[in-house]
């Protein structure tokens, strides 16, 4: 696994051994990153399900300028500490370990808002639609702001969640990425 483009084009990336998580192919993370810019003039990010941090690392490499990378994993956790260390630039990340509804809560109290979410749960533990609705609610998504949500093909999310509309679903293998824009005003 390594960053594909941008300020950190090239650097090799750890991942988690074992089948607790399924890193972000380089071919479907560069696809997803044709899809949604490919390149960014700042912003904050949200990794909700971040694993290695890859999608969260490569978004500031192309131009975001910072992330929040959320893990319930302890392994998880480690190796995104890592890759941040890897890239050299820790002050442009936040990693924060914990359970994904809770950490939403946290954040929507804290006032954060996001430009750029990526939600790539578990497949076994779907609730993409709940976590958006719970994030639309708290106000933590951004006007304009895009969601990359990856789950099992077999798994389709609806057109519009709240002001959330779909504007491209494709197919990888096993996993669909959905891509939503926020279209509050």
């Amino acid at each position: 696994m390594r960053v594909i483009s941008g300020d950190y084009r090239g650097r090799r990336l750890k991942s988690l051994s074992g089948d607790n998580t399924r890193p972000t192919s380089d071919k479907v993370k560069e696809s997803i990153f044709n899809m949604i810019g490919p390149y960014f003039n700042g912003g904050e990010v949200l990794d909700l399900f971040a694993g290695s941090g890859g999608l969260a690392i490569e978004a500031v490499s192309r131009g975001m300028d910072h992330a929040v990378c959320v893990d319930r994993n302890y392994q998880a956790i480690n190796v995104i500490k890592e890759n941040i260390q890897i890239i050299k630039e820790i002050e442009k990340f936040e990693v924060i370990k914990g359970d994904a509804k809770q950490v939403i809560q946290r954040l929507a109290i804290n006032g954060r808002v996001f430009d750029l979410v990526f939600l790539d749960p578990p497949y076994a533990q779907q609730a993409v639609v709940e976590d958006l609705e719970k994030m639309l609610a708290t106000k933590m998504i951004a006007s304009n702001a895009l969601i990359v949500c990856e789950t099992d093909k077999k798994f389709e999310l609806p057109e519009k969640i709240g002001t959330l509309e779909q504007t491209r679903r494709q197919v990888y293998g096993l996993a669909a990425i959905t891509i939503y824009r926020n279209e509050e005003q």
